[in-house]
């Protein structure tokens, strides 16, 4: 059983807060991965979310202008809470009613980000941060950023829970976990991937959503 395996790994910045990590061998649509990381309460639970916030906030000053946030992976709760110590902090918005927007894009059939028209006003011209829960491989936030250009709009910051990557460009990553906090986590090509290779069954299919066990 998967949930049999969940080790806790407490933040060394808040002991608070605490990821959930699953070891084993998992297929995400764009790579396999030797852990799973849920963060079901971390993004459903009030008390949580607003810990990750509240961490996610230290990172920024004043002089980082940020009038939307782009939540991805089911974070507006934390994208709320985000926004709210941002504001607080005094980080500056240029929208006119001087709050921050805080939105979730749709994706299209193959994969592209997309604004409706009552949101691209939140998206033209603003200062954007990303919100990411787990980031492998950067390839998806890679072209999340490019559909953002698309939009008008001008990335500023990137957050995450976790990510395995810490730059994006010139632009950091601001993550509460990286792989130094998870020993021997490994992301790879599917076609690369030493456990198929050894014939290592999958447990399970992970994406934003959740996972499926086989």
């Amino acid at each position: 059983m998967l949930e049999d395996k969940v080790i806790k790994i407490q933040s060394n910045r808040d002991p608070d807060v605490v990821l959930k990590v699953v070891p084993g061998h998992f297929a995400t649509p764009q790579s396999h991965i030797t852990h799973y990381m849920d963060m079901t309460t971390m993004k459903a639970r009030c008390k949580e979310a607003q810990k990750v916030a509240e961490l996610m906030a230290t990172k920024y000053s004043v002089s980082t202008p940020v009038d939307t946030i782009v939540c991805m992976e089911g974070l507006q709760v934390i994208g709320a809470y985000l926004a709210e110590d941002l504001a607080k902090a005094g980080v500056l918005s240029m929208n006119a009613h001087k709050t921050i927007y805080v939105v979730t894009p749709e994706f299209s059939s193959a994969g592209q980000m997309i604004f409706r028209d009552n949101l691209k006003p939140m998206i033209a011209g603003k200062n954007i941060l990303f919100l990411e829960g787990s980031i492998t491989t950067g390839k998806t936030l890679l072209a999340c950023a490019r559909s953002l250009d698309y939009y008008g709009g001008k990335l500023q910051g990137i957050c995450a829970i976790f990510s395995a990557v810490s730059k994006m460009g010139d632009i950091d990553v601001n993550a509460i976990y990286s792989r130094s906090d998870i020993p021997h986590y490994e992301s790879y090509r599917q076609e690369d991937c030493p456990l198929c290779k050894q014939k290592v069954k999958l447990d399970a299919l992970v994406n934003s959503y959740g996972y499926s066990k086989l």
